[in-house]
């Protein structure tokens, strides 16, 4: 077996599996802990989101009886990939990756504001994309994609809020904990 059949072959399997809907569900998710490592300055667990990240496509099993609308897109994102390539397509294929470097970047510098613009620029891009280059077929991510930007977005004013209770606090104070009182009967 020649290596181009074995990544065609790799790449029917990652296919098949990202068909499942769980699989589109997860993936925004993945820029919840982005932001976090992102604001902790963490390296290693930007490193390691990012490759959870690409290899989700394929860790739920392929569905039984998968969505056709899903399959359209997956059809069209394959062949978008598989496709000519120009400088056309090599520009809009760096904006993912420069769009994820700049997110990390705003919660690095710890740009909260500018991650959550980011983060809502980056999921409407990706509808947008999807719905005019796809033809349409980018419709089939839509729900996934606007529920995992409200948790996303969500996740992400938690932590704003946690974060500026805490600076709020007296320097050296901690929150005391609840004092149990015993009573007897």
């Amino acid at each position: 077996m020649d290596v181009a059949q074995l990544l065609a072959d790799f790449g029917d399997w990652a296919f098949d599996r990202h068909a499942n809907p769980l699989s589109w569900y997860i993936r925004p998710l993945f820029l919840i802990p982005l932001a976090w490592f992102a604001h902790r300055r963490s390296g290693w667990g930007i490193a390691a989101t990012l490759v959870a990240l690409a290899t989700s496509v394929f860790w739920f099993p392929a569905p039984a009886r998968p969505d056709p609308q899903i399959l359209e897109f997956l059809d069209f994102e394959r062949e978008w990939l598989t496709g000519t390539w120009d400088l056309g397509k090599v520009v809009q294929a760096t904006l993912a990756p420069l769009a994820l470097a700049v997110y990390c970047l705003a919660f690095w510098r710890r740009s909260v504001v500018w991650g959550l613009v980011l983060l809502n620029a980056m999921a409407g891009g990706k509808l947008l994309w999807g719905v005019v280059a796809g033809d349409g077929t980018g419709w089939a991510m839509t729900v996934p994609a606007l529920v995992g930007l409200a948790l996303c977005d969500a996740a992400v004013l938690w932590g704003l809020r946690r974060l500026r209770a805490r600076r709020s606090q007296p320097t050296g104070e901690t929150a005391d904990p609840p004092v149990l009182s015993a009573r007897s009967s």
